[in-house]
């Protein structure tokens, strides 16, 4: 109780002060106003059109600073039709495949780990050695653009699609360039940004429509979807009776090589 009622009393006093001796509610309250939003709809979103794109044919899906991502593990109907790349810090990587084994979790033939650092120069080779081919593939970057200043987001997309062919595409999320003026609903967005900032991973870059147009066209890629916080709020949280709603300044966007 001790531990909930400091991390509500930072994110919003008054709810803090409202639900002060009811635990359920801050959680479910700090849940889904500050923290479940944005990774719950990007990943509803990123793995519609994944899967989309495997019923066309998809055969390569590179999941970029992939985390504790389970997406291998929830579709072994893949197993034998995609080869799954996931890119991260190589002491991420380790962890995750030790409570993988702590679980019981065989790891399938078609999952590749790929330790990288995507702040530094992108070493396609390390892809290459693991079976990664010249052919249509799926990127998805979600949750790190933020952290990435302009010049290092212009290298990694451009980096990426240097060596695969027309039609391959990326699904990211990016904050727009309200992010470091707009304090969102109880504060969010504007505790979002400092908690970043007091975790040593400050939010570094954010951008226009334009901006982003141009980053990508320099690329070679065309927006091909793009959702709003609106259109997020209305594809994802519609009608819902809980707190859950689309995070102010993010956007999405599925971009394809031509």
């Amino acid at each position: 109780m001790i531990a909930e009622q400091h991390s509500i009393q930072f994110f919003n006093k008054e709810i803090a002060q409202k639900f002060k001796d009811n635990t359920d509610e801050i959680l479910k309250w700090i849940t889904q106003i500050q923290l479940s939003p944005t990774p719950l709809a990007r990943a509803a979103y990123c793995e519609k059109v994944l899967l989309n794109e495997v019923r066309l044919g998809l055969k390569q899906y590179v999941i970029l600073s992939a985390g504790l991502d389970t997406f291998c593990f929830r579709h072994p109907e893949l197993k034998n039709s995609l080869e799954i790349f996931e890119i991260d810090y190589p002491a991420t990587q380790e962890f995750k495949k030790k409570k993988l084994d702590q679980a019981n979790f065989e790891i399938p033939s078609n999952l590749h780990f790929v330790p990288m650092d995507l702040t530094k120069k992108f070493p396609y080779q390390n892809l290459i050695d693991e079976g990664f081919d010249n052919k249509k593939t799926f990127f998805s970057l979600l949750g790190v653009s933020y952290y990435l200043t302009k010049e290092e987001n212009a290298y990694l997309i451009n980096k990426l699609f240097t060596k695969v062919p027309s039609g391959s595409s990326i699904i990211f999320d990016y904050a727009d360039d309200k992010l470091f003026k707009e304090k969102g609903m109880s504060n969010r967005v504007q505790n979002m940004v400092q908690l970043a900032s007091a975790s040593g991973e400050p939010m570094k870059s954010c951008f226009t429509y334009d901006e982003m147009e141009k980053m990508l066209e320099n690329s070679g890629l065309l927006i091909y979807e793009h959702l709003s916080p609106v259109t997020i709020n209305d594809q994802f949280f519609r009608d819902r009776t809980d707190y859950l709603s689309a995070f102010e300044t993010i956007h999405y966007i599925h971009a394809v090589k031509k």
